[in-house]
């Protein structure tokens, strides 16, 4: 076995190992990965050259993200995913990242603990489907943020923003911006950064006018805001499920009362 650079030809390969986890992963995120911090981004390859497992990471500012954690199935036990997440953690580390995030799952929380990675949160993946309209808002197209995501995640974020920003469409209002993004056959609302729960309901709401009856509509909250959280169970989002929040290093200014939802799951933040 072999670590690598991850290869633009090795997204195909990654998309099959996710759908085999239900993992809901868009090919952009590799797009805007590969060009960002191509360093962090890394393959696993057996003896015949084949990608058996991934992990990508992204530098913000001063932090950074490591996502997209794999291992085909028939090749775990065996170091390979620990080998991958050390091969991440260390390009960050040599890049001057000072504090590090993930999201894990059960099943990979001892992993990151071993390596000095404590739980902060967890973040919740809402499903609702879009039905009558939620009424009139004064949300209206506009622009990100960036003082107020850096206000939620203590740290500059653009490059991630503006990636969003590109194939989605951003509403703003006062206090308030989301990112709509297109996810599959649904939509996802994120990066969305509000100062309260209701300048937060406002876009939530216009972003559900936004699209047809029976869309499906994604959105991954930090527990710890409760405002979101209400409202989410006000608007009849349910909970589909939820990956812990952790970091090492430095840490974080992290305000998650100002945190509606993430740009993705895990890979970015």
């Amino acid at each position: 076995m072999t670590i690598e650079p991850f290869r633009k030809e090795d997204v195909p390969r990654f998309m099959g190992l996710a759908a085999a986890e239900n993992w809901v992963a868009e090919p952009w995120e590799f797009d805007f990965l590969l060009s960002s911090f191509p360093a962090g981004c890394l393959s696993a390859r057996d003896e015949a050259g084949a990608a058996i497992g991934f992990a990508t990471s992204l530098r913000h500012d001063a932090s950074g993200w490591i996502g997209n954690l794999i291992v085909d199935r028939r090749h775990r036990g065996c170091g390979i995913g620990e080998a991958l997440f050390l091969g991440a953690l260390g390009n960050l580390q040599s890049a001057g990242v000072e504090t590090f995030w993930l999201t894990a799952s059960k099943m990979g929380k001892a992993l990151y603990e071993r390596h000095g990675f404590g739980s902060t949160d967890t973040i919740i993946r809402w499903t609702g489907r879009v039905g009558e309209p939620a009424g009139p808002s004064h949300a209206a197209k506009g622009e990100w943020d960036a003082a107020l995501d850096q206000l939620g995640w203590g740290d500059r974020r653009d490059g991630l923003l503006a990636a969003t920003a590109r194939r989605g469409t951003v509403l703003a209002g006062d206090g308030a911006f989301a990112v709509i993004q297109p996810c599959g056959r649904a939509v996802q609302l994120g990066p969305f950064s509000a100062l309260s729960p209701d300048r937060a309901a406002d876009l939530l709401d216009e972003a559900l006018n936004r699209q047809p009856a029976g869309a499906v509509v994604y959105i991954d909250t930090p527990a710890r805001n409760r405002g979101a959280v209400a409202l989410l169970k006000e608007r009849g989002f349910r909970n589909h499920g939820a990956n812990l929040l952790m970091y090492a290093g430095i840490e974080p200014d992290y305000r998650p009362e100002y945190v509606y939802g993430l740009a993705t799951m895990g890979s970015c933040g």
